[in-house]
């Protein structure tokens, strides 16, 4: 019932919205956007016109934010739940953009009671029930050729929280594996790591995903959505675990019919 509501009351508020109107232009640098086409793309636009009513976005410091980069971050935000619903970014409400990466405020506890305060500027930051913390420069350097995507790096780290802290272990769904995927994750962590210390020219994803489980996790789902073709190749295992976790197959949709592709994700969700 209340779900009814909230929807009814999103409804009327779209309609008076003139927001719809502007987010075919908003989007469109986004190569990732023109991988979602018919029904799926119409999906992906109110997703994202209801993901901006949901949340607060708030500019940081002395930036100005303008509805194009909203509508922008709003849509990368819901690619990764196109197929899992908006709920699954509950517990949070707002969204805070600066202009430039930022130095985060305050002191943090890791794992084993040791309290740090860091001073080095951040592309992006997520907290358990805080904010999402974007860095709107680096928001526009998302690209295939690095498989790179800070929004869809944190919105992975609020994922990865459900459950919990970011450990790279969000809450699977009904017929995965837990087993499977954190067999394939740590196969490609060893791969990583050794390519990483042989000082290899062509890393498939950022070394920055050594950092920790939940940062491996974040960077692959980067990744998963901006350069599909080249995870898949390099570890089809984890692709297959972010496939099954997302109710998506990027690589297919780029390749596939729309008709055939809305039929692989329903496959998914089967």
């Amino acid at each position: 019932m209340l779900k009814r509501l909230q929807r009814w009351r999103e409804d009327r508020l779209l309609a008076r919205s003139h927001l719809g109107e502007r987010w075919e232009s908003a989007v469109e640098s986004w190569p990732v956007a023109a991988r979602y086409q018919g029904p799926e793309r119409t999906r992906l636009k109110d997703s994202a016109l209801r993901f901006l009513l949901r949340k607060q976005f708030v500019a940081g410091a002395d930036f100005e934010l303008e509805d194009p980069m909203r509508l922008l971050v709003a849509t990368m935000a819901v690619v990764p739940v196109l197929e899992l619903g908006l709920h699954w970014y509950r517990g949070w409400s707002s969204v805070v953009i600066y202009e430039t990466p930022f130095v985060p405020a305050g002191e943090w506890e890791d794992e084993f009671g040791i309290v740090h305060q860091s001073d080095e500027p951040l592309s992006g930051e997520a907290w358990p029930q805080g904010p999402v913390i974007l860095s709107w420069s680096d928001v526009l350097e998302a690209n295939a050729e690095d498989g790179y995507n800070v929004v869809i790096h944190e919105m992975a780290h609020k994922l990865d929280m459900l459950d919990g802290d970011a450990n790279g272990a969000p809450p699977l769904h009904r017929g995965m594996d837990p087993g499977a995927w954190k067999r394939s994750f740590s196969t490609a962590w060893d791969a990583l790591e050794a390519s990483h210390e042989a000082e290899a020219d062509d890393l498939p994803i950022d070394p920055y995903a050594l950092e920790d489980s939940g940062e491996f996790f974040a960077v692959t789902s980067e990744c998963f959505f901006e350069a599909p073709e080249r995870l898949a190749t390099t570890w089809p295992d984890v692709y297959a675990q972010l496939c099954a976790f997302y109710r998506q197959d990027p690589r297919r949709q780029r390749h596939e019919p729309q008709q055939d592709a809305t039929k692989s994700a329903q496959s998914l969700r089967d």
